[in-house]
């Protein structure tokens, strides 16, 4: 029996970059199930390095700053399917160019261009596929496990973060409207990701996670890509305008004795 019933049907996954893209696992549990995965990237070259690893792919090219390559997306895909039952949107950029930074010295350029890249580029591609999405679609955003932890090296895209956490329940109320479709997000703890690998000091950030995880083994990006599965699918029909946490219970460990005790140096 097919628990998720997404055989066959269509979904659009942003921001497969390799493969230890959450969207490349997204993608590859899709596939697993049967679903039809038709992938979004930024550009050309990006395009023809993923064609490597996802050699029979839909693979179109979008970048996201640009809304009007947003809607040419959007035609372009429906000339080939004429329903979408979901969108994946795991896209995040931060200019960490400079390296760390204290966060008042945030320069304006680059946190609005991260809220664009990050976080409007969901509002825009909502409004580009609102037609082409499928009347009880899903769609779902990663997101992480808390904005509220001043963890210095991600600096300025915490707070953006917090804002594509609310973009979901906005979207959602709106959509509602005209339509069944959902908009929810997995909120994930840290991930070895070629992205984070771009984040100053982020190694030793996740080694400290992985010890306050309660299994003292770091969060997959399959088990993400799991967790996003399932909200596309129509098991999770009842969750709406949600963060899902997925971070193997670290939220709850933060006075782990063993942690405490490496801290103190005891």
């Amino acid at each position: 029996m097919d628990f998720l019933n997404i055989a066959n049907k269509s979904f659009l996954v942003f921001g497969v970059a390799n493969k230890k893209s959450v969207a490349f696992s997204v993608g590859e549990v899709l596939s697993e199930a049967k679903a039809n995965v038709i992938y979004s990237v930024r550009s050309q070259a990006r395009k023809e390095h993923v064609a490597k690893i996802l050699p029979d792919a839909d693979i179109y090219v979008c970048d996201v700053e640009q809304e009007e390559e947003i809607q040419k997306l959007a035609e372009d895909i429906a000339s080939k399917h004429p329903k979408i039952h979901g969108i994946v949107h795991s896209i995040a950029f931060a200019n960490y160019a400079a390296g760390p930074q204290p966060f008042h010295e945030t320069r304006k350029a680059d946190f609005l261009q991260s809220v664009d890249i990050s976080c409007y580029s969901l509002i825009a591609i909502a409004k580009a596929f609102k037609d082409l999405l499928d009347e009880k679609a899903s769609v779902v955003t990663i997101s992480i496990s808390t904005t509220k932890m001043a963890a210095e090296p991600y600096g300025f895209m915490a707070p953006i973060k917090a804002a594509l956490d609310s973009t979901i329940c906005f979207l959602a109320k709106s959509f509602s409207s005209f339509s069944q479709i959902r908009f929810n997000s997995v909120n994930a703890g840290l991930l070895k990701t070629s992205a984070s690998a771009g984040i100053p000091g982020y190694l030793d950030y996740f080694m400290f996670a992985e010890q306050l995880t309660l299994r003292r083994r770091a969060l997959t990006t399959k088990e993400v890509a799991n967790m996003a599965a399932f909200l596309l699918s129509e098991r999770s029909s009842g969750i709406n305008a949600q963060g899902i946490i997925v971070d193997c219970g670290m939220s709850v460990n933060y006075f782990d004795k063993d942690v405490i005790r490496k801290a103190i140096g005891l």
